[in-house]
């Protein structure tokens, strides 16, 4: 009789540690550093990933001590975690509805559990021959109080009294790209403000519609939650845990 009870409960044990949710460890960070980098090396030498983003062989990455150094709150510089991302960062550029370059440096800042559940959410995509791109991430509070003035409409730009995700380092703007860096479509610009960009506006191909639903399906999947007004912004899961922030970012 013990020795079936011995038995139950070390069944339990092992059925209960097998629905543990996995988390990614430094140890795996720090193995995906090398394998993304080997990824760059190959695609500059191929002369993929020459479209949006610089070559990324001349990115010093993080090293194994500072990545267990991080809390789930440190900012992080994406691309010295993964190399496989692709970037074009609107608001260091005049290519936005801003019309004027508001950010001096075109680096992706994110917390450190953004980053943990954007490189989960892009391991994914590389599957399907996808990869995330950005179109903004962390954003100074005093450039979000200027977005306000300029467009004061809370579907689409936050109210800076209350901050924006952005602000705290958990909110991205992105889309996906395929192998050749081309994005897939998704039916308006980023940055459209009206309907057309909402996620219940259905008057679109639906190839359109299934780009936009594996966008929004994954991401949901790896810890994140869209907004009704904007295909392209998503949230990592309680933001809210994280401070409002307004440090000015500068590149090496």
């Amino acid at each position: 009789m013990k020795y079936i009870l011995a038995l139950i409960v070390f069944g339990s044990i092992v059925l209960f540690s097998c629905k543990e949710k996995k988390k990614i460890t430094p140890k795996e960070i720090q193995e995906n550093l090398v394998e993304t980098n080997d990824v760059a090396k190959e695609q500059v030498e191929s002369g993929v990933g020459q479209k949006d983003s610089p070559a990324s062989l001349n990115v010093q990455l993080y090293s194994k001590e500072e990545i267990e150094s991080f809390k789930d709150s440190t900012f992080v510089i994406l691309k010295k975690l993964d190399t496989t991302f692709l970037y074009s960062m609107k608001y260091a550029t005049k290519d936005n509805f801003l019309k004027e370059q508001v950010y001096d440096c075109d680096d992706c800042l994110v917390r450190y559990k953004t980053a943990k559940q954007l490189i989960k959410a892009n391991n994914e995509f590389k599957k399907a021959g996808l990869r995330i791109l950005f179109f903004d991430c962390y954003r100074p509070l005093y450039v979000q109080k200027k977005m306000w003035k300029i467009y004061p409409d809370k579907r689409y730009v936050a109210d800076p009294s209350k901050g924006s995700n952005h602000n705290r380092g958990t909110a991205i703007d992105i889309t996906l790209a395929d192998l050749k860096n081309d994005t897939l479509a998704m039916g308006t610009p980023f940055d459209y403000f009206g309907k057309k960009a909402h996620h219940a506006y259905l008057n679109l191909p639906d190839s359109i519609l299934n780009n936009r639903k594996k966008l929004k399906s994954t991401m949901e999947k790896h810890g994140f939650w869209s907004i009704t007004s904007e295909w392209w912004h998503y949230n990592l899961s309680q933001s809210y845990k994280y401070p409002v922030s307004n440090f000015k970012t500068t590149c090496d």
